[in-house]
């Protein structure tokens, strides 16, 4: 088996009363398990590919058979996207970044109540399923930006720092159709030293 669902750094509950524990538990114990399975699935038919890192997998889709092309977009997609939303919440985070992260912020967007109302309206402006996403792009600079279905950032060349699941499953039990309020809540849970070390990293 080329991927596994990874374990959750922190119990169901640990993120309420945010997100709450039974959504948690079928996020990771269903939703991301499945496109775990559906990725296995898709490699077997290509066992070469399972040499691989997921990164390079994403990173140049043209490269990937076109038998299984659209499954690994979609599942294996979706297993690199939500091992980082995971990594990127913890309990008693959320405030603001600090360090050269949030000065790179108020740099690109002026502060961070700027970033912060811009990355909520691109997040809750993706039209049906996707992603909101802080990444570092091709040319050296912060950007916000969305992606459909578990499209990741990395197939266009940037590399994801934060990014915030709209999906449905993520939010509605709690929130219904409040996306919104789903997003605000999210940032009293994102864990900013994560992000800076994949700022830092991405910056090489």
């Amino acid at each position: 088996m080329a991927y596994a669902l990874p374990a959750l750094p922190y119990a169901f509950d640990a993120l309420e009363p945010y997100i709450d524990a039974q959504t948690m538990e079928i996020h990771h114990g269903r939703h991301h398990q499945a496109y775990v399975n559906n990725a296995n699935a898709a490699l077997e038919r290509h066992p070469s590919l399972a040499e691989k890192s997921v990164e390079e997998l994403l990173s140049d889709l043209n490269a990937l058979p076109e038998d299984v092309r659209t499954a690994l977009r979609n599942n294996a997609g979706g297993h690199l996207n939500h091992t980082l939303f995971w990594s990127m919440m913890g309990p008693n985070k959320g405030g603001e970044p600090t360090g050269d992260l949030a000065q790179a912020i108020n740099g690109a967007f002026g502060d961070f109540a700027t970033f912060k109302t811009q990355f909520k309206a691109a997040a809750a402006g993706r039209f049906g399923s996707g992603w909101g996403w802080l990444s570092f792009s091709t040319e050296g600079r912060l950007v916000i930006e969305s992606t459909a279905n578990q499209d990741t950032p990395l197939s266009h060349g940037n590399k994801p720092l934060l990014g915030v699941d709209v999906w449905e499953h993520a939010y509605y039990l709690k929130y219904q159709n409040k996306r919104p309020d789903y997003l605000e809540a999210f940032f009293s849970v994102i864990h900013w030293d994560r992000v800076a070390e994949l700022f830092d990293a991405a910056k090489g």
